[in-house]
C-alpha cells in the first residue's frame, strides 16, 4: 500500500505527535507515505468563506501532485479530507469550475485530471487495509477498555460528498475499536461539531460543547476518547480543562488521535506516540493496559 500523504498543518505543527505517530503506524503495518511536501494547506474551510475559487485551486493543485505519482491521497486530519474531498466532488461536478480552476493551473504548468482520490487513514485502514489483517497485527490488545469514539463533523459531512458511510449512523470508528481489542462506547455527541470551528469567536460555546460530549462519554463509562481529528484532538485534549470547569464537571478523560490508538495496539512504545504533550494525562490508561 503506497499513498501521497497530507499530514495537514496541525499535525506538523501545534501537535507533531500525530505525525510522529502516523509514522510509526505505517512502519508497522508497511505502509508507504509519500509526503506532499510542497502542497499548501487546504484552506481549513476558512479561505473557501474568503475566496472559495482560491481555496479550489489550491486543493486541485494538491490533487494534481498525487496525479502525477500516481497515487490517492491519504490524510489524517477529518478536517483535511473533508474540505479537499468537498472541492474535489465540486471540480468533479462542475464543468465550468474544472475548465477555469485548469486554466489557472496551466499557469504554473499543471493539471487536474480527476483521476485523484482523498482517503482518510481511519477509511484506509478500514477498507484498503482491512480490519481482520489489522486485528492480527495487534502486539498489545486494547484488552476491553471502553473507548468512546468522537468522529466530529468533516469526516462524515457532507453525506452526499463523504460518501463512506452514514452521517447519522456510522460504524467504521466502532469496527476499528472492535479489531484492537477495545469496547466501542456509544454516547450522545460522537458525531457532532467538537466546538473548534467557533473557539476563537464564540470561547464558551465552543467549551460547553466539547464538555458535554465529554461528560456523555465520561457517564457511559468510557475510559478514554479517541478522534480521528487533530482539531478536535486540541478541542477535547489542549481545552479539557477549561471547558469541564466552565460547566462544573468534575472529571478528566484521556484523549488520543486515531493514529496513537492503533500504533499503542500494535506494540509501539508510548513515548514514541507523544502521550507526554497531553494534557489529560495517559498515564490510567497506559498503566491498565500494561497488567
Amino acid at each position: 500500500m503506497r499513498y501521497a500523504y497530507f499530514p495537514g498543518c496541525v499535525a506538523k505543527s501545534s501537535a507533531p505527535e500525530l505525525y510522529n505517530s502516523t509514522a510509526q503506524v505505517a512502519l508497522r503495518l508497511g505502509v508507504e507515505l509519500v509526503e506532499l511536501t510542497a502542497a499548501s494547506c487546504c484552506g481549513t474551510g476558512v479561505l473557501n468563506e474568503g475566496d472559495p475559487f482560491l481555496n479550489t485551486v489550491l486543493n486541485a493543485r494538491t490533487f494534481a501532485m498525487a496525479e502525477d505519482m500516481n497515487l490517492d491521497i491519504i490524510t489524517i486530519c477529518s478536517t483535511c479530507q473533508g474540505v479537499m474531498r468537498q472541492d474535489k466532488w465540486r471540480l468533479d461536478n462542475d464543468s465550468n469550475l474544472f475548465a477555469k480552476t485548469n486554466e489557472a493551473l496551466a499557469k504554473i504548468n499543471t493539471q487536474y485530471k480527476g483521476k485523484v482520490e482523498i482517503k482518510h487513514l481511519l477509511w484506509a485502514l478500514v477498507e484498503d487495509y482491512g480490519l481482520a489483517k489489522l486485528e492480527q497485527q495487534v502486539e498489545r490488545p486494547l484488552k476491553g477498555s471502553k473507548v468512546a469514539p468522537f468522529y466530529g463533523c468533516y469526516i462524515l459531512r457532507p453525506n452526499e460528498v463523504v460518501q463512506f458511510e452514514s452521517h447519522e449512523n456510522p460504524t467504521s470508528f466502532e469496527r476499528l475499536i472492535t479489531a484492537l481489542g477495545g469496547e466501542p462506547v456509544s454516547y450522545d455527541g460522537k458525531t457532532k461539531c467538537c466546538g473548534f470551528p467557533i473557539l476563537f469567536v464564540q470561547r464558551e460555546t465552543a467549551f460547553e460543547m466539547s464538555a458535554a460530549y465529554l461528560n456523555n462519554a465520561k457517564q457511559a463509562g468510557a475510559d478514554f476518547m479517541v478522534t480521528p481529528c487533530p482539531l478536535c484532538h486540541i478541542s477535547l485534549d489542549l481545552y479539557q480543562k477549561k471547558s469541564v470547569k466552565r460547566m462544573k464537571f468534575d472529571f478528566q478523560l484521556p484523549v488520543m488521535h486515531l493514529s496513537q490508538m492503533v500504533g499503542l495496539a500494535l506494540g509501539v512504545e508510548p513515548a514514541r506516540l507523544g502521550f507526554a504533550r497531553h494534557l489529560v494525562s495517559m498515564a490510567p490508561v497506559l498503566r491498565e493496559l500494561s497488567r
